[in-house]
């Protein structure tokens, strides 16, 4: 269940997306569909998406990344229409990945360690239903692996004397790209901002299953 609230308040967005970059800074991949046979995708919001884009790039197996925005109303949003909280949806990062590569349980491991899952409508500092804790998934296989991590790292917040999760899990609808100059946005800026903090607590995937 989203955490927006605000549908009363919408910003009409447009029709036409809104203009990005065509390609990976780093790898030269291209950002837009088609992606190779057999690859999947999956949709994570942490908090600003500058240092979640980073986070997922640098890891073996994925094969592109690309900043944007995701769970909200407003068509084709810009990051100004977004930060304002009215389109609804939060920053968010997609992940395009190599299954055979890198498992689904590892992208998810890194994605409930790398920031904290129980603070709602903000991160840290960054404060807004923009920044929420989400993530879309494109498969049932996915959901479903989504919902046995979320399950497992609960129980590990709840030992550690943590509070509930907030995160958003769903399917994904539309992943609206932001602007070109977000995307890979600390590989051009080295020393710009990067807000990700965990809580510290493990996520016990492979360690613990359900049912």
């Amino acid at each position: 269940m989203s955490l927006f609230s605000s549908a009363n308040k919408v910003l009409p967005g447009r029709e036409a997306p809104i203009q990005t970059s065509a390609v990976h800074t780093i790898n030269g991949h291209s950002l837009h569909p088609p992606f190779p046979e057999g690859y999947e995708e999956i949709v994570f919001g942490m908090g600003c998406f500058w240092g979640v884009e980073r986070l997922f790039w640098q890891l073996p197996g994925v094969y592109v990344t690309a900043a944007g925005y995701a769970g909200g109303q407003t068509p084709n949003p810009t990051y100004e229409e977004t930060c304002t909280g009215r389109t609804g949806h939060t920053e968010v990062v997609r992940v395009v990945y190599d299954p055979q590569q890198v498992a689904i349980e590892t992208l998810l491991q890194i994605f409930w360690e790398e920031h904290d899952p129980t603070q709602g409508n903000r991160q840290g500092n960054d404060i807004g239903s923009q920044y929420r804790s989400a993530i879309f998934t494109t498969s049932q296989a996915q959901l479903s692996a989504v919902e046995q991590s979320a399950a497992a790292f609960q129980q590990a917040l709840d030992k550690a004397g943590k509070g509930r999760i907030t995160t958003e899990i769903k399917p994904l609808e539309t992943f609206y790209y932001a602007e070109g100059y977000h995307q890979q946005y600390l590989d051009k800026n080295p020393n710009g901002y990067c807000g990700l903090k965990g809580t510290g607590v493990t996520c016990p995937i492979g360690t613990q299953h359900a049912g």
